[in-house]
This record gives structure tokens, C-alpha cells and sequence, in this order.
């Protein structure tokens, strides 16, 4: 089966069980799934229950869609994403992004938590995606391009929506809350990465590590979609604290965090939904 013929696979049993049509797709990261609550739930679909859909084995990522309203705007939130690291696809990583925007998603907000590769950053910290790198893991776009979805090369240039970016930035000045900005890099994980690499991601000018994310962006950018993005800076990254790295500690920083996380991504997204 080809990436296209899965993708509508799994888009028509979508909507075998519902009609609803979001503004704002949102990809919820590790530790941060609760922000769910905040959505009036008009229909949940687990990935199991979407034909040929790929299913997240992460703890702490429920596997489900949320369709529903937040402040009156329609949006589809992912409950837990799939990982290149579970040993999918680069394709099965960002078919759920393409699904949204299949079923009319015109805005992508991402979040994720990752690690501080700014020294400047403190764990706990909320940095905005102005740019991202992804060099270090296969470009979703790779094999024949899905021409439904957009050019065979589309330019990254503002991968990042500036209006959008603009949009967050006034909002957490509004609610006080304080807003780093940077440059994402993902790597292909699941191990956490060593010192060498951090400062090797510094030098090469990137402020949070993580594993996720960078792919969905250019899956998105490709078929249209304005993103955005958020990372939670869950801690700081392998060699400049000196303390081992958990994956319990990422959850601990996002529960901690979760109050102002879920301010900031509402106000925001009412914010965005206004504009569109």
C-alpha cells in the first residue's frame, strides 16, 4: 500500500465516525496530554480504532484524537504522537499530521517537551520554535512526492508562521508568562543524547534538543498548514547540569509546568482561531 492510499485509508475511517472539521490541529508531547481537559469534547477516537493508523507505545501518551472546541474555536488535539524511534516509518510518523490537515486543519500547533541545549534555559522553561534543524533524521518528503499534498520542493524558509509566532509571544507578554525562543533539533532518540552531542547541537546553533516535532513541521509546511510550536524545556540537556538524564524527570517538569502550559497553549490557540 502506498503512503497515499494509506493516508485516505485512514482518512475515510476517520470519517466513517465523524464530520467534524477543526481550525487548529494541536500534537500534545510528552507529559503533556492533560491539556486535553481543557477541550469540550465533541468526539474521542483512539488510533486503534482508525484503520491502518499507527499506534504510540510511549508511556505516558494516551493514543488518542480529540475533536472538540476550545473557546469556541474547533480543534483535533493528538493525545500522544508516534515517535521515529518506535521503529515507524518516516511516512507512518507524519500521516497523523497529514490527516488532520485532511480533514481541515489550517493552523499545525506543536508541542513537545525536550531538552536545553541553551545554557541560558532552566528546566521549566517555555521556548517558542522560531526555526528548527532536522538533518539528523529522514525527511518525511522522502520517495515519490504525494503532489495532492504540495511541491516536490517546498521551501522552509518560514516554516515557523511569523504571524503566529507573533500571535503566542503577545500572549504569554499578556498573561506574564515568561517565553524563551530558539531553534529545535531533532534527533532520532530514544536514547537521550550524550555530552559530545549537546555541544555539538549548540555549536550548530540549536537551543532544545528532542525527538520529535521537526518532521511533523515539514509535513505540514508541504500540504499548507501554518505551524507553530512550543517546547517545554523538561531539562536541561546530557552534561551541563551533570545529573543523568529519566524520562521520569520530563514528566515531573511537564506536571509541574502543566498550570501555565495549559494557559498559555489556550489563550493562544483563542487567540490564532480569532484570525482565521
Amino acid at each position: 500500500m502506498t503512503p497515499q492510499e494509506k493516508l485516505q485509508r485512514c482518512y475515510q475511517s476517520v470519517r466513517a465516525k465523524t464530520n467534524f472539521t477543526p481550525a487548529i490541529a494541536l500534537i500534545l508531547g510528552s507529559g503533556l496530554g492533560d491539556f486535553a481537559e481543557n477541550i469540550t469534547v465533541e468526539q474521542t477516537i483512539a488510533y486503534q480504532e482508525i484503520e491502518g493508523f499507527p499506534v504510540s507505545t510511549v508511556r505516558g501518551h494516551k493514543g488518542r484524537f480529540i475533536f472538540g472546541t476550545l473557546g469556541g474555536v474547533p480543534v483535533v488535539a493528538m493525545q500522544g504522537r508516534v515517535h521515529y524511534y518506535e521503529g515507524y516509518t518516516m511516512q507512518d510518523v507524519v500521516l497523523p499530521t497529514r490527516l488532520m490537515g485532511l480533514l481541515g486543519a489550517k493552523v499545525l500547533f506543536l508541542t513537545n517537551a525536550a531538552g536545553g541545549v541553551n545554557q541560558s534555559f532552566s528546566s521549566g522553561d517555555f521556548m517558542l520554535i522560531e526555526d528548527q534543524i532536522s538533518c539528523f533524521v529522514p525527511s518525511p518528503l522522502i520517495g515519490a512526492n504525494l503532489e495532492e499534498l504540495g511541491t516536490r520542493f517546498p521551501d522552509m524558509t518560514t516554516i515557523y508562521d511569523k504571524p503566529l509566532r507573533e500571535t503566542i509571544a503577545n500572549t504569554a507578554s499578556s498573561l506574564s508568562i515568561p517565553l524563551q525562543k530558539g531553534v529545535y533539533i531533532q534527533l532520532s532518540g530514544p536514547q537521550f543524547e550524550t555530552p559530545a552531542e549537546v555541544r555539538m547541537c549548540g555549536l550548530l546553533g540549536a537551543d532544545a534538543a528532542g525527538m520529535s516535532t521537526a518532521c511533523e513541521a515539514i509535513a505540514a509546511h508541504h500540504m499548507g498548514l501554518r505551524v507553530c510550536g512550543i517546547s517545554c524545556i523538561s531539562n536541561m540537556a546530557a552534561g551541563i547540569s551533570g545529573q543523568p538524564l529519566t524520562h521520569q524527570e520530563v514528566d515531573e517538569t511537564a506536571a509541574r509546568v502543566a498550570p501555565q502550559f495549559k494557559q498559555l497553549i489556550t489563550s493562544s490557540i483563542i487567540a490564532i482561531g480569532n484570525t482565521l
